[in-house]
Parts: C-alpha cells; sequence; structure tokens
C-alpha cells in the first residue's frame, strides 16, 4: 500500500469528519478510503479513530499522528507547488501591505528588481504601520514587523531586527548617560506609538528581566520621526536597527545601556492560506526572503 496515499485518507477522514466526506474530497470510493486508513492503522499497531455510526473522533494516538502527517503533506504540497512555480509565468496583480518606514527605506529599492524578473506582475503596495485585515481589505500579502500572535493567518519569517535604545551625543553630554534601564525615567523619551508594551520597555540583563515604565514628552505613529527627533538631540528612543544601524555605525546616535537588550523582532510575511497559494504570491515570498537575508547582516 502506497504510504502516502494512506496517509492522505487518513488526514482526509480528520478534516472531513466522516469517510464520507474524505473519499468525496479525494475522488475515491468510501471503501477505499476505509481500506486505506485500517492498512495504516495495522502497519503502525495502532488505532487511529474512534467510529461510530454518526462521527469518528481521533485517538490519542491518532492526534499524534495527524499533527506530524498534516505538516509532512503540508511540506510536500509546498515543494512541489515551489518547482511547479519555476515553469509557469507569473502574472496579475500583487496588493502588499507593508509598514511605511521599512517599506520605504527597504521594500521600495526591491520593487523594480521584482518588476524586471517578473514583467506581467502589476503591484499595488500599500504603506501603514496600523493593522490591516488582509481578507477583508483584499490583500495578496503583508509584512509584519513583531513577534506574531496566534493566528488564522501563515507566515514566513523573512529576516530579523534587534530593537537598540539609543540618543546623540550632544543629548548625552547634556543629560548624562543611562546606565540602567531604571534610569531612563529621569530622560526624556521619543516614543513610538505602536510599540507593543507601549510606554513600558523591557529588556533581559545580567540577572534576567528587566522593565520600566517611561515618561515620553512625545509620542509618534512614525519611526522615521522618532529618530530625526533623537538625531536632533531631543531625547532617547528605542527603534529596531533596520532603521537606526547606519547611524549607530556612523557614531551619529549611541546605544545604551549594552549589558541590557531589548526584544529582537521577526520580520515576516503574512498571508491567507498556505493551501493553494497563489503562484505570484509563492514567487513574491521567495523574492523577499532571498533579498531581506542578504540585508539583514548591514543593520
Amino acid at each position: 500500500m502506497d504510504r502516502f496515499l494512506e496517509m492522505q485518507s487518513f488526514n482526509a477522514v480528520v478534516e472531513a469528519g466522516s469517510f464520507v466526506g474524505a473519499a468525496e474530497t479525494l475522488g475515491l470510493s468510501k471503501a477505499a478510503i476505509s481500506r486505506h486508513v485500517v492498512e495504516l492503522e495495522n502497519r503502525l499497531g495502532s488505532r487511529l479513530l474512534h467510529r461510530t455510526t454518526r462521527r469518528v473522533s481521533l485517538t490519542p494516538e491518532g492526534q499524534a499522528f495527524y499533527a506530524r502527517s498534516k505538516g509532512l503533506l503540508s511540506d510536500l504540497e509546498e515543494a512541489e507547488a515551489e518547482i511547479t512555480s519555476r515553469r509557469e509565468v507569473v502574472s496579475g496583480l500583487l496588493r502588499v501591505n507593508a509598514p511605511y518606514t521599512f517599506g520605504v527605506l527597504h521594500l521600495a529599492p526591491l520593487w523594480g528588481l521584482f518588476r524586471q524578473r517578473h514583467p506581467l506582475v502589476t503591484l499595488d503596495i500599500t504603506l501603514s504601520d496600523s493593522l490591516v485585515d488582509l481578507v477583508d481589505e483584499g490583500y495578496d500579502l503583508a509584512v509584519r514587523i513583531a513577534a506574531l500572535e496566534s493566528s488564522s493567518l501563515v507566515s514566513r519569517r523573512l529576516a530579523s531586527a534587534r530593537m537598540a535604545v539609543c540618543a546623540s551625543p550632544g543629548y548625552l553630554e547634556d543629560h548624562g548617560t543611562p546606565s540602567h534601564p531604571a534610569d531612563l525615567s529621569n530622560h526624556q523619551i521619543i516614543a513610538y506609538s505602536y510599540l507593543s508594551t507601549k510606554d513600558e520597555w523591557h529588556f533581559t540583563g545580567p540577572r534576567g528581566p528587566v522593565s520600566v515604565r517611561t515618561r515620553p514628552w512625545m509620542h509618534t505613529n512614525n519611526g522615521e520621526t522618532c529618530r530625526s527627533a533623537a538625531l536632533s538631540g531631543q531625547g532617547i528612543i528605542l527603534q529596531p536597527t533596520f532603521l537606526v544601524g547606519p547611524d549607530l555605525k556612523t557614531g551619529r546616535l549611541i546605544e545604551l545601556m549594552p549589558d541590557y537588550r531589548a526584544s529582537t523582532l521577526g520580520i515576516h510575511a503574512l498571508y491567507p492560506s498556505r493551501k493553494h497559494l497563489s503562484v505570484k504570491v509563492r514567487v513574491l515570498i521567495d523574492f523577499l526572503a532571498e533579498h531581506l537575508a542578504q540585508l539583514e547582516s548591514s543593520w
């Protein structure tokens, strides 16, 4: 018996909730689906499904096998689709949402190159730091920079960026240099409005986690505004290295409290579903992963 067909039949029964539903999904007879599942259980030496006249349910062994087999089948589909996509002409409209500053600094220079590779694709790029609903608003893909919470969306990590606390040399000369997160409560803080922890900044230090409630004199929903204010000596900021990395390298900004590290954020591509992912979205994700991985080393 084909192990793949056994696994596929079993997963179809679980997802359809019945042998009849699985047969309709796979285009096989109910008897064939039942035979495949029985052969799988016999080969594994474990009952995977509880069967009644009305429904089927997973045994503990079935739950464990389903979790692993679902991932294997998904990986196989993705591998096949990737190879197929290389033979297909990529065309159509791609609607993409991305954070404003990251989109301007790091994505904008890439769109022309993507267009050169795929001249039949039309791009619709929207930049916004507020969250959007991909499905309701009709986006094919969104770039998110965050520690992602559980979601019905599918994500792929493209790169990462470290958060850095920094200020200009001029500000530090006038106000002193903080050596511990607690010192920040006495400093001028320029805060990013969409930071997930709001005005409470979190760090990991020599003795573990440390947090401090800052008292910003200014809030803004734009990272570039934070950076510009810091460069002009207006205060201390907490911003990702993809934005302030060049300033730290040239000394225009100084990173503070080296023994206390802020979080590292993942840069993710989010899309509504792994199943039936269109070729145009798949090639865009691969393209972004390729180029952002190269850029990450410069942050």
